[in-house]
């Protein structure tokens, strides 16, 4: 994802000596502080698989983000990626990053309400449109959290010179095809993916019916996904809008 590392710099990584990775899960974010930071990084998750993964980049210890294993003032900075739209509460976790933090808070948070899709299926964009709408509305957390939500998430943890840089991170999917790229195609024309999602998506305005309706257009469109990719004519951008917010304890 940081190909491009210049969003980063609000985070002043050159001047952090202990940075704390939370909910680093397999440790890409954890990887590329360690490579900008001339100091200590540890990765913390609750989850002790994604932790042995992480290991391989960083440092990593097991604990819950909303009660950090580590004394007041710990780290110069405190971050997260991804993090704050899976939580309930994200205020209050950050209050805690702000707990073990000397200096600064920094949370990268996607918008995933503004992902854009451009693909030779004429279908494909209007569909996955269609389905991220019907996941957001059935999801209870704020996935669409962003820039705006995060940088009021942070006034609401009493964080100052709130600071809010956006990075898109752009994925593609074109000749040779890769093996994710065939794997995905076969979820899209079997309907196995939004099948795994569908009791998400009820949850919100979206009824069985339409959904059985999204799922057999959803089907159609895999096909002819992996028609145009048997021609090697399948083309595929997704441009997912990411925030990097930064504030100072």
């Amino acid at each position: 994802m940081w190909e491009d590392r210049r969003a980063l710099d609000p985070l002043e990584l050159g001047d952090a000596d202990h940075v704390l990775d939370v909910g680093c899960g397999t440790g890409e974010l954890t990887r590329v502080l360690a490579e900008e930071s001339p100091g200590e990084v540890i990765g913390v998750d609750a989850d002790a698989d994604l932790l042995a993964v992480a290991a391989d980049h960083a440092p990593v210890v097991a604990g819950d983000a909303t009660r950090l294993p580590f004394p007041d003032g710990s780290f110069d900075l405190v971050v997260c990626q991804a993090l704050l739209i899976n939580l309930p509460d994200p205020a209050a976790t950050v209050r805690e990053f702000a707990r073990v933090s000397r200096d600064r808070v920094a949370a990268v948070e996607p918008d995933n309400g503004a992902v854009t899709v451009d693909s030779s299926v004429a279908a494909e964009s209007r569909l996955e449109g269609r389905a991220r709408r019907a996941y957001i509305d059935g999801v209870p957390t704020d996935v669409s959290l962003g820039g705006t939500g995060t940088r009021r998430v942070f006034d609401e943890a009493d964080l100052d010179s709130v600071e809010t840089r956006r990075y898109d991170h752009e994925r593609t999917v074109a000749p040779p095809y890769s093996e994710s790229a065939l794997s995905a195609a076969k979820r899209k024309a079997s309907g196995e993916g939004l099948t795994d999602d569908r009791t998400t998506m009820l949850n919100g305005d979206l009824s069985a019916e339409e959904f059985d309706d999204l799922r057999a257009a959803w089907r159609a469109m895999g096909r002819d996904v992996i028609e145009q990719m048997q021609d090697e004519n399948y083309r595929r951008a997704e441009v997912v809008p990411f925030f990097v917010t930064v504030g100072r304890v």
